[in-house]
Order: C-alpha cells, then sequence, then structure tokens
C-alpha cells in the first residue's frame, strides 16, 4: 500500500558556540522566552502568550511571523523544558516544531544548537522540498547567530566574522 499522504520532516539545524555558562544562555532562550523571543526572532511581527501561564511546558503562545512577504499566523506549545538542556515549542495550528539544545563546553563556554522541523509537508510542496530545507537552514543559523550575538553584546554580525565559533557541521 502506498503512502501518499505521509511525508518524512524537513529539518534544519545551526549550531553556534557562545562565549558565556549555559545557565546564562539557558535562563536568556528558555527561561525569558517571552520577553527575549522577538529580539532574535526578527521575522516575528506579533507576539503573545495566550494562556497567561509563566514559561513552561505547558504554556501556550500566539505568533505572526512575515515568511516571504506572507503574514502567517501559529500557536505553539512548550512541550519540552529541561533545565540547562533543552526547549521544545511544537506548533498546535502549524505542523513544526523549534528545539534549543544547550550543552556546556566548560565554565564559560555553550555550545547552542538550533533546530527547526516541519513536521508534514503538503504533496503539492514535495517538489520544493530541497529549497525548503536550504530556507529553513538559513533560518536556522541567522537564529543561533542573533542569539550569540544579544547575549554576547554585539550590536551587528560581521559577514565572515565568526567562522571560529560555528559548531561543526551536524
Amino acid at each position: 500500500m502506498f503512502a501518499f499522504g505521509l511525508s518524512k520532516p524537513v529539518v534544519g539545524e545551526a549550531c553556534v558556540t557562545i562565549e558565556k555558562p549555559v545557565e546564562r544562555v539557558y535562563r536568556y532562550v528558555a527561561e525569558d522566552f517571552f520577553s527575549n523571543y522577538q529580539n532574535w526572532a526578527l521575522e516575528v511581527t506579533e507576539f503573545s502568550p495566550i494562556n497567561n501561564n509563566p514559561m513552561a511546558v505547558g504554556a501556550l503562545a500566539k505568533q505572526t511571523r512575515i515568511d516571504q512577504g506572507q503574514k502567517v499566523e501559529s500557536v505553539f506549545e512548550i512541550t519540552v523544558m529541561t533545565k540547562n538542556e533543552c526547549l521544545e515549542l511544537t506548533g498546535l495550528s502549524a505542523p513544526y516544531r523549534n528545539t534549543y539544545i544547550f550543552k556546556a563546553m566548560n565554565n564559560n563556554q555553550c555550545e547552542l544548537t538550533f533546530r527547526f522541523e516541519i513536521t508534514q509537508i503538503e504533496i503539492f510542496m514535495r517538489p520544493f522540498e530541497k529549497l525548503l530545507r536550504c530556507a529553513i537552514d538559513e533560518g536556522a543559523e541567522t537564529t543561533v547567530k542573533n542569539i550569540r550575538n544579544l547575549i554576547s553584546g554585539v550590536a551587528d554580525s560581521i559577514p565572515g566574522e565568526d567562522a571560529d565559533n560555528v559548531c561543526p557541521a551536524l
């Protein structure tokens, strides 16, 4: 039997080394997510928690993004929040998952990995899967660089300036 309705996820990942302790990076990204998310996700034009829960598993938020000139709204839930290790958000109104993975390298250095998954793609989008994957990889790379620059106090990223701080290919 053919599984025409099923598709494998389209995944993009990026990793960066941040010269801050893992606790500091986790606090900025995960614990203070509701305050800081729009600082690194510049395509998000509107963002708000929707169930008045604190930042914890089960909390819900709504966002409006501008993607390729199109306004896209979605609701997501915090599904995993493991102190100094992982934050995962799962789309409720769209099939996606964002995962932030934190790894202490030493007392003052953290490796941050961001993974974005489109968990299902429509059949008409399958011919564009490679293009989607490239766009997702680029977005993931921008996300980790923006977070690193914000935490490190760097205002603007200079092209090619972070060749030493990007993690090896995953």
